[in-house]
């Protein structure tokens, strides 16, 4: 789950400018447990916080900027998000990952590139020094104007290098990784097909653009050099930050299972975004909906039907599943042993009956988790994925299957 709180939550502004009185932020009755528990009741396992958005206010005491919660009226200066974050993500047996925007529309040396460098790795290096270890680092490759009107050059190599020495076992996403990769939309959408390994070299620096980007993010590259997995972002409403006009906008709960199917279900990651109100607390709609899609997610995939998988081809290109007993399904989920890599290609999902095979789907990339919406009212009793084509031998394939929603 994504976190975005900062001036914006007290503006109704998505992107601040940085001219922002520290004053406006005062929640008053700020509760990360209670974004937490929301979490963790919904079957999150992490959560990121936006520790710094674009407008450049900290949400922890720092010695780079006036810019922050110490300059605010919420504890009389003397407050730090972030440590009550991942203390609340800690408690609640959460992941806690941190957000730092490169862009900083504050800070009067931003775009004096050299110095700029200096202060973000300062500000880095509280983070990664402070809180205990950390599951994720995010950066984006967002880059404006600075208040001295010079745009920022940034020193991607040395904060990556920051992150591996201070926090080793923490994941580094960016567009460019170099652990995770952006799948390329906001949307929340992953590439279909949607390969974990990439070529580095099309997509080099997070923020760059061009001819095939948005490609090379969205899909990979079966003969990709380097293990980078994609991460699908977006928002449970239309917005980042919190906005009291969307609160009958949430994303309801059937869209939110469909997020689910087109990002873990087409092998990636969900990263939602679930925005704190000025009190600091996940409202009351976005929580239930969270609920919503959770009890849904349980409801289709508590009972897997097949009873394992087994090969019957000597080249490991045919794999059956008998089902416990005559069932029509509404899904079946694939899954690659990708401690071997990620090989298939091309794939077709096939059902018996007993007396005649019928195909039920069919499609491209598996990876660790491929989950197809079947529309079948006949009755199987014997699975069978056929590998059509792959970049190398297939390793085991692994067969799920739940009955129709």
């Amino acid at each position: 789950m994504f976190v975005h709180f900062g001036v914006n939550t007290f503006t109704d502004r998505e992107w601040g400018d940085g001219t922002e009185s520290p004053s406006i932020f005062a929640p008053s009755r700020l509760d990360p447990r209670q974004w937490a528990r929301v979490a963790r009741a919904a079957g999150f396992r992490a959560m990121i916080l936006t520790a710094k958005h674009h407008d450049g206010f900290c949400l922890w005491p720092t010695a780079t900027t006036t810019h922050a919660v110490t300059a605010s009226p919420w504890h009389a200066g003397t407050g730090d998000v972030v440590r009550e974050f991942v203390d609340a993500c800690r408690a609640e047996q959460l992941r806690p990952g941190l957000y730092l925007s490169p862009w900083d529309r504050n800070h009067p040396v931003y775009g004096d590139s050299p110095r700029y460098n200096d202060v973000y790795i300062s500000q880095l290096t509280e983070l990664l020094t402070r809180y205990g270890p950390l599951a994720e680092v995010w950066f984006d490759g967002a880059n404006g104007e600075g208040p001295n009107g010079r745009r920022q050059q940034y020193d991607w190599p040395r904060v990556w290098a920051a992150v591996k020495r201070l926090q080793p076992d923490a994941v580094v996403f960016s567009d460019a990784g170099p652990d995770v990769r952006w799948c390329g939309n906001e949307r929340g959408v992953a590439g279909d097909p949607n390969w974990s390994t990439v070529d580095p070299s099309r997509v080099p620096a997070p923020g760059v653009s061009g001819p095939g980007v948005i490609d090379a993010l969205q899909h990979g590259d079966p003969g990709g050099s380097v293990w980078r997995p994609s991460e699908a972002d977006t928002s449970i409403r239309p917005g980042w930050f919190y906005h009291p006009a969307e609160d009958d906008r949430v994303k309801t709960t059937d869209q939110l299972v469909n997020l689910y199917l087109r990002s873990v279900g087409r092998n990636s990651k969900l990263l939602l975004n679930v925005p704190p109100t000025p009190d600091g607390v996940i409202h009351e709609v976005d929580a239930a909906r969270l609920l919503g899609m959770h009890g849904r997610l349980q409801a289709l995939f508590s009972t897997d039907l097949a009873g394992g998988s087994r090969q019957v081809s000597p080249d490991g290109r045919v794999w059956e599943a008998d089902l416990t007993a005559p069932s029509p399904l509404g899904f079946v989920r694939l899954s690659e042993d990708i401690a071997r890599g990620q090989a298939v290609s091309r794939y077709a999902v096939s059902g018996s009956d007993g007396a005649t095979w019928f195909e039920l789907s069919r499609g491209t990339t598996i990876g660790y988790a491929r989950i197809d919406r079947l529309d079948n009212a006949r009755a199987v009793r014997k699975l069978r994925v056929s590998i059509e084509d792959a970049v190398a031998p297939p390793g085991p394939i692994d067969i799920s299957a739940y009955a129709p929603s």
